[in-house]
């Protein structure tokens, strides 16, 4: 069997930081990668780092064997539509958008079985092409849908491609789902350090805060140095799933005031031991290495990914043959 990444031409559409470090990545192991970018001052800075940009976003992704939609979240599926336009039927499409539902809902119209949505989760809140880094995915969760419609075929060389040019972390995951997992496990975060940010700002003894503001307030806080527009975007695009876990996250805030009030220690002693035992969790999880091979066109192997990431798991590799493909994964210790 081989591992079969998709092939070497590429093309990468919206250069910010992680079109940007789509590109370089890329760039650096060798593929023949074009980007563009609707901003000319970023095209030039990027072919002025040795990087190959084209002037027309058609230029950009026709022949090409693989494209990336980087650009602003709102803009993802506009640029889609516009993309399968210039490309051949054999070309898949991949995005990075940090919410699925409304490109999936473009590609599963027009019965794209050539796009895989698809979601690196990492970054900076550093913005633009000079913040890029090709090391940006190593080590990574890199959400990718196999969905209906998506081919999986498609799916198969894009994990391969991911795994082994970017080093991250393939994580198979209904697209639905992942939008209301992204609103507690990014989204938040940046709403909370918003909110706090802003209340700090707010305050009356702002400047107190400020002086003495040390690693936990500095934590708790880094995400709210996104750029304002960016972070705007992609709540207001997730509104629903946002909105239904802020009000869950209401609910935790409310538990507490409530214990506060009543002077209930132990009561708030165990909240917030909820909350130690959930981040220890998050930082000594326990993985075991497993191994799944699938017949051609077995409908199975779909249900495995998406069972997969449900389960916390992530895929290390994707080999295919002429008759069957086996994925090597890592699952959480006790998950069959």
């Amino acid at each position: 069997m081989t591992n079969r990444a998709i092939g070497r031409a590429v093309g990468v559409v919206g250069t910010g930081l992680i079109g940007g470090s789509v590109l370089m990545r890329l760039h650096e192991s060798g593929a023949d990668v074009v980007g563009w970018d609707p901003d000319p001052a970023t095209r030039e800075f990027g072919r002025s780092a040795g990087l190959s940009f084209a002037e027309r976003l058609s230029d950009a992704v026709a022949g090409r064997d693989l494209v990336f939609l980087c650009g602003p979240l709102v803009s993802l599926p506009d640029a889609l539509s516009e993309v399968v336009k210039h490309t051949s039927d054999e070309c898949v499409v991949t995005d990075v958008g940090s919410t699925k539902a409304a490109v999936a809902a473009v590609a599963e119209h027009d019965r794209l079985r050539r796009f895989v949505p698809g979601h690196p989760m990492a970054g900076t809140e550093h913005a633009g092409l000079t913040a890029a880094s090709a090391t940006l995915f190593q080590g990574a969760p890199w959400v990718l849908c196999p969905d209906q419609p998506v081919a999986l075929p498609h799916f198969r060389a894009l994990v391969a491609t991911v795994s082994t040019v970017f080093e991250a972390r393939v994580v198979p995951m209904p697209a639905v789902w992942h939008d209301d997992v992204v609103a507690l496990s990014s989204h938040l975060p940046h709403v909370v350090a918003g909110a706090l940010a802003g209340a700090v700002a707010r305050s009356s003894v702002r400047d107190g805060v400020l002086a003495l503001a040390a690693g936990s307030f500095r934590d708790g806080t880094r995400v709210a140095g996104a750029p304002s527009r960016r972070t705007a975007d992609m709540v207001t695009e997730n509104r629903a799933a946002v909105l239904r876990q802020v009000r869950l996250l209401r609910d935790s805030l409310d538990g507490i005031v409530d214990r506060l009030e009543r002077a209930d220690d132990p009561a708030l002693r165990q909240e917030f031991e909820i909350g130690r035992q959930l981040r220890a969790e998050l930082l000594h999880r326990r993985l075991e290495p497993a191994e799944r091979r699938f017949a051609a066109d077995d409908e199975a192997e779909r249900a495995f990914l998406l069972d997969l990431g449900r389960a916390g798991g992530h895929l290390t590799g994707c080999e295919v043959g002429p008759d069957a493909v086996v994925y090597r994964a890592l699952v959480p210790a006790g998950v069959a």
